[in-house]
């Protein structure tokens, strides 16, 4: 006998708000949660009242669902409390709804090692909910697979914009990310939600140049004036323009000289996703790509320190080795 959901979609798609459709295809599409399972909903405080809708939801879908509010965290890649990394432990499948990223840090790591099922949605809004995650994940994969598959075989990266960014970084012996295009329904599997992206892990030490960053900054919001970001041997070694990249250092300084790592090179593959100022969505937005400072060490990089942020880039040329892929935004490939 097939396994089974124990929920009968009777009247759903008639009655159903987007919304609750969107959480509601999360639950048995994204993640195949199954009656007899454990199902975590983490949450913070500014994201109370979507993870009461995750609960409605899920309520009808699995007997066992765990709502847990955790303090909220002041940067990317901060640890959550020792409840939540033991509750995380202790689930089947999980979803994080909060406005700071845990996606890079151990507490995942060590749940996902253990076979947990995860979304991670920081910073999700309802709007994005309906927008940008219930779409064509199939189509979604075929566009990670194409780009995944250059990256594997690239050495080197450069990227340019009208902005002035022209940087350039070596990717040789690493391996892209991103093939399981949202579907996190087996073992150990886990993502962003909304999904839509190809990323890796730069050489460390390897990065040189400048890049512009015109789209969003995590923590930060979508940048009004471009900052820039200039990089020597794979650190960020100074930023210019305007107050925001005196939040950036003074996060970096506290979290030290690894939060300076040029972490993560992606490119943005949801056909529905948009740049609005939160990272999560904008990311994933076709015609951006996006370089991310300080931890790699879940995706094949060597750091690790309780900081991530990611950068967002719009209309960006891509160069991989001697081949271009993007040209101001567009795909070639």
């Amino acid at each position: 006998m097939g396994k089974s959901t124990g929920y009968t979609r009777k009247a759903s798609l008639l009655f159903k708000s987007r919304l609750d459709k969107a959480i509601e295809s999360v639950i048995l599409n994204n993640l195949g949660i199954r009656k007899d399972e454990r199902f975590l909903i983490v949450y913070d405080s500014t994201k109370a009242p979507l993870a009461e809708r995750f609960k409605n939801v899920a309520s009808s879908i699995v007997e066992d669902v765990v709502l847990m509010r955790i303090p909220q965290t002041s940067v990317d890649g901060q640890e959550p409390s020792a409840k939540a990394s033991k509750a995380l432990l202790e689930c089947d499948a999980a979803i994080i709804l909060t406005s700071r990223s845990i996606s890079h840090t151990k507490a995942r790591r060590n749940a996902t090692a253990k076979g947990v099922r995860m979304a991670s949605m920081p910073g999700i809004t309802e709007e994005i909910m309906k927008r940008s995650v219930n779409i064509d994940y199939s189509g979604l994969k075929k566009r990670i697979e194409k780009i995944g598959s250059l990256l594997d075989k690239a050495k080197y990266v450069n990227i340019k914009t009208s902005f002035g960014t022209d940087i350039y970084f070596s990717i040789s012996g690493r391996k892209s990310h991103g093939l399981s295009a949202g579907m996190f329904n087996t073992k150990g599997k886990w993502g962003n939600l909304p999904e839509g992206e190809s990323y890796i892990a730069p050489v460390e030490g390897s990065a040189n140049g400048v890049f512009v960053v015109d789209g969003s900054i995590a923590g930060i919001g979508k940048i009004k004036h471009p900052v820039i970001f200039f990089v020597r041997d794979g650190m960020i070694e100074k930023i210019t323009n305007g107050k925001k990249p005196l939040i950036i250092e003074d996060m970096m300084s506290r979290i030290g000289t690894k939060a300076r790592n040029i972490a993560e090179f992606g490119i943005g593959l949801n056909n529905k996703a948009r740049v609005t100022g939160i990272v999560l969505e904008d990311e994933k937005a076709i015609g951006t790509c996006h370089i991310a400072l300080g931890n790699n060490i879940g995706f094949g990089g060597k750091v690790d320190v309780p900081f991530h942020v990611d950068c967002v880039i719009r209309k960006p040329s891509i160069w991989l080795d001697n081949k271009r892929i993007m040209k101001n935004g567009k795909l070639l490939v």
